[in-house]
């Protein structure tokens, strides 16, 4: 008897709510479209082709670094590797991306500018490298799910020198 009494009782704290389950996080306010704000707000994953000397495959990544001014202006540090057909070469870079649209949008185009210090297998022997290279690009994101957006991109780097076709998938900020 005394022991079915304790697991009723047992069994009535388990389903009671504690104060601390019920917890519910103040909801998340943006201050504006104006001022700027550094973070991690994202990232992103790509692939292409490097329309360079000898076509190579490149593959990188990209994180959504904040908004400079106003929130349709991005930073966006980016690193890739170029592989096969040569010598593998890599770049580093920091970019500031203009958004055409806000990112509710099912398109969203972009341009931007920025710079890329990169270099190849074997930059120890050779003189002019790590390179600085300006940089120019265009692309567009199309809406997939709540969460992630397809990107096309053009990167036209070192002057054009060398440039990048991309395809790939990026976080979407804010839904």
């Amino acid at each position: 008897m005394m022991r079915n009494v304790w697991l009723v009782l047992v069994a009535l704290a388990a389903a009671t709510p504690v104060p601390a389950q019920e917890f519910h996080p103040p909801p998340v306010r943006r201050s504006g479209s104006r001022g700027t704000r550094i973070g991690l707000f994202g990232f992103g994953t790509r692939g292409g082709v490097a329309l360079s000397r000898s076509t190579q495959l490149a593959v990188g990544v990209t994180l959504d670094g904040g908004d400079l001014l106003v929130d349709r202006l991005r930073i966006r540090p980016s690193g890739e590797i170029g592989l096969f057909n040569g010598a593998n070469t890599y770049a580093g870079s920091l970019e500031a991306l203009y958004r055409f649209t806000g990112d509710e949008e099912s398109v969203t185009p972009y341009a931007g500018f920025g710079f890329s210090f990169a270099g190849h297998d074997g930059c120890g022997s050779d003189p002019d490298c790590p390179a600085l290279w300006a940089n120019a690009l265009l692309g567009f994101e199309l809406h997939y799910r709540s969460t992630f957006n397809w990107l096309l991109e053009f990167h036209g780097m070192d002057m054009f020198r060398h440039s990048r076709v991309h395809l790939g998938l990026t976080t979407r900020r804010g839904n």
